[in-house]
């Protein structure tokens, strides 16, 4: 097993309401003291590969995710830049997760139930971004190996202790696997694989079923 297959893997992008909005609902509550936001130096090959990964607008393929209890799920996701994203999860899992850019919602086919937050408030809003700034804010670490780098991201202002570190193939420079750390400090993570990018995908593969979601919360109103 490579050294991806290796990382501790325990987590996901969201698929819980307390992954997402947490560190962001669609996915976040490690420790509660304060964390050290002094900006972080990348290295050149560091940004090199931020740069790369954040110039690639659309991208498919296939996905496992590990849950914090060391639950195991796969399935296909669809990337577009910026803010889009969505999770097919293979039977017998009755979760899908779509972000349209504004909002993400976490639903559950089997039940017919819709949860919502703003993209923003989730640290998938860094993953999904127009660029990548190792200089900027947001950078918490930079870490890099022979055969990893890891970029790790959060802002407190918008996730609390929330975050989410990103690891890619320094050879390659592409993006193997990606997670997210709630204010538990519980971890969900996702390795992607047969990526393929520059796909054409189609708006429709983002689209959120708004009307559901507002009919299912008006019936709880009642």
């Amino acid at each position: 097993m490579n050294r991806f297959g290796k990382a501790k893997l325990l987590g996901s992008l969201g698929m819980t309401r307390r992954t997402l909005i947490g560190g962001a609902g669609a996915m976040l509550l490690a420790t509660m003291l304060p964390l050290d936001f002094a900006k972080a130096e990348g290295t050149e090959t560091a940004q090199k590969i931020a740069d790369h990964f954040s110039s690639v607008k659309n991208m498919a393929g296939e996905f496992v995710q590990f849950g914090p209890r060391g639950e195991q799920t796969g399935g296909k996701f669809y990337l577009s830049r910026p803010g889009k994203i969505r999770f097919n999860f293979e039977e017998p899992s009755p979760m899908r997760v779509i972000s349209d850019g504004k909002s993400v919602v976490i639903g559950n086919r089997k039940l017919k139930t819709w949860d919502i937050y703003p993209l923003s408030k989730t640290p998938l809003a860094l993953l999904l971004s127009e660029k990548i700034d190792l200089g900027g804010k947001t950078v918490r670490e930079v870490k890099e190996e022979p055969d990893l780098i890891t970029i790790k991201l959060g802002d407190k202002s918008l996730f609390a202790d929330s975050t989410i570190t990103m690891m890619f193939d320094p050879k390659t420079l592409e993006l193997r696997q990606w997670t997210i750390t709630d204010q538990q400090g519980k971890d969900t993570s996702v390795m992607i694989f047969n990526v393929q990018t520059d796909v054409k995908l189609d708006d429709n593969v983002f689209k959120v079923p708004y009307d559901e979601v507002h009919n299912q919360n008006s019936g709880k109103a009642r």
